[in-house]
């Protein structure tokens, strides 16, 4: 009998292609460029011996490299190499129909893939609405906020907009951070042209008040398909820009975020939550197996308590960056160190080579038995093509 063998998938096109929920679906090419660049990054966070698919030449030597200074747990594969390989298991960024499709046009056999069952489920699951059931089922506290809308009008878009002084509008179907719309009282042209195109593809329009955020944070669960309970992974304490879009994560132990959330509202009240949390998801995303990402801000209000927790801003269904911190932290960082990690694009690989090198010399690598004690380290390998750099630098 063939053993089975397990293969890890970079596909950050994975929440542009739910929405799109068609197998021709073709990715905009800044995208597919940050999948080509980044497609070793799961060698950083996969949990299981296995593979990762990505083209050879200059990520084999970069992985090589790596291997010399830490025990990673995947190996190369090709494109070209799935054809021959029989009884994978997958483990892709998240599961759509367009990487499916990819993938058995590489030769991979269809009892391999998810059916169009599973795949119908986990676009179901991964509409934001999913982020409002969340919140009516957490049991209400003066310290909580947060709550958001489904508005299926065009009127009542209207209507939540004028009378809210800010409020954000968002996509049903988008990526964390993006598929969002700021508004500060007026149903501009642009907006209503916007809500109309979403109320024509997906039915739907999110509306949810602003919050003066003071923090962002994420919990991070595992939930196997099975239990109803999902396990809790760990904390994710990120940055995210004006407009909504992530920025970078840091790198940390557990018990340093849960200090900082401390500085705003009581560990209880976060430890309660997470107990929540984890006994809620696994009935509310009955049949999903993976990772899932629950978003939450603590944000700042004029009355008491001053300090609120918004535990259910977004849920992904998916892969994601805090994992990724998380796992690279606990495997591969000095304990009690503290970093961050970032995505950084540039305009060139010209410039992202020069950038690299930049960082390598103003913050040289040192690494301790197999895990770095402070400088910086790209996490995917920098050549004269790349754009996109997922690195770390510990303090």
């Amino acid at each position: 009998m063939n053993k089975k063998d397990f293969c890890w998938i970079f596909n950050p096109e994975h929440d542009m292609a739910l929405a799109d929920d068609k197998t021709s679906y073709i990715p905009p090419s800044t995208i597919r460029k940050m999948a080509d660049d980044l497609a070793l990054l799961p060698v950083w966070f996969a949990d299981i011996p296995g593979c990762v698919l990505a083209a050879s030449a200059y990520n084999s030597d970069y992985l090589n490299w790596c291997k010399t200074l830490f025990d990673l747990p995947l190996r190369l594969m090709t494109r070209n190499e799935l054809s021959t390989a029989s009884d994978i298991e997958f483990f892709p960024w998240g599961w759509d129909r367009p990487l499916v499709n990819n993938l058995q046009q590489c030769g991979v056999r269809k009892n391999d893939l998810p059916g169009d069952g599973y795949l119908s489920l986990i676009r179901c699951l991964s509409h934001r609405s999913q982020a409002i059931e969340l919140f009516t089922r957490l049991n209400y506290s003066p310290n909580l906020c947060g709550g958001a809308n489904l508005l299926t009008t065009l009127d009542e878009c209207r209507n939540f907009v004028e009378t809210h002084p800010r409020a954000v509008l968002k996509a049903p179907l988008s990526g964390s951070g993006k598929g969002l719309n700021w508004c500060k009282g007026q149903f501009t042209p642009l907006i209503e042209s916007w809500c109309k195109r979403l109320l024509s593809t997906q039915h739907g329009v999110i509306a949810e008040s602003v919050y003066d955020k003071v923090l962002d944070f994420a919990m991070e669960f595992y939930l196997d398909g099975v239990q109803p309970v999902g396990k809790f992974i760990g904390y994710s304490l990120f940055e995210t820009s004006a407009s909504g879009a992530y920025e970078g994560n840091l790198l940390c132990s557990d018990q340093y975020i849960e200090d900082q959330i401390a500085r705003f509202v009581s560990k209880d009240l976060v430890e309660g939550l997470k107990q929540q949390v984890s006994a809620t998801l696994g009935r509310l995303l009955s049949g999903y197996k993976g990772y899932v990402g629950v978003d939450m801000m603590v944000c700042r209000f004029s009355d008491e308590p001053i300090y609120r927790v918004h535990p259910s801003v977004e849920i992904n269904l998916r892969l994601n960056m805090g994992v990724v911190a998380h796992q690279v932290y606990k495997n591969y960082v000095v304990p009690q160190r503290r970093g961050v990690y970032k995505v950084v694009r540039h305009p060139s690989g010209e410039e992202a080579l020069k950038w690299h090198q930049e960082m390598q010399a103003q913050y040289p690598l040192v690494v301790e038995d197999g895990r770095v004690a402070s400088g910086y380290l790209a996490l995917t390998p920098v050549v004269r093509h790349t754009q996109y750099v997922s690195a770390i630098w510990i303090e």
